[in-house]
């Protein structure tokens, strides 16, 4: 890894967890919950295909842990998804 990339890693990483906090605080905003599910999908496809594809990383915890929260997280995120859209559908209801 040269520097460049390693800058270049963080500042994807610090985007992710600014839009994560974002849906944390405006969880009802169904555009920045589908781009929160997108970063956790896109954070899975990474690790998965840096360790199966690229084979430029092992399956170590380092690797395993962000595996893990995405995977949990997209899980519960689709899980929540069916509460906000029938949260959605009663306020059109009752307007």
């Amino acid at each position: 890894v040269n520097g460049l990339q390693a800058r270049t890693f963080g500042v994807w990483t610090l985007l992710s967890s600014v839009i994560r906090c974002l849906c944390a605080i405006d969880i009802r905003n169904s555009t920045l919950y589908y781009i929160t599910l997108f970063t956790f999908f896109l954070a899975l496809i990474h690790f998965l295909s840096e360790v199966f594809i690229y084979h430029t990383a092992a399956l170590t915890i380092g690797v395993m842990a962000p595996l893990m929260v995405a995977s949990f997280s997209i899980l519960g995120m689709l899980i929540g998804l069916q509460y906000l859209e029938v949260e959605a559908q009663s306020q059109k209801k009752k307007n």
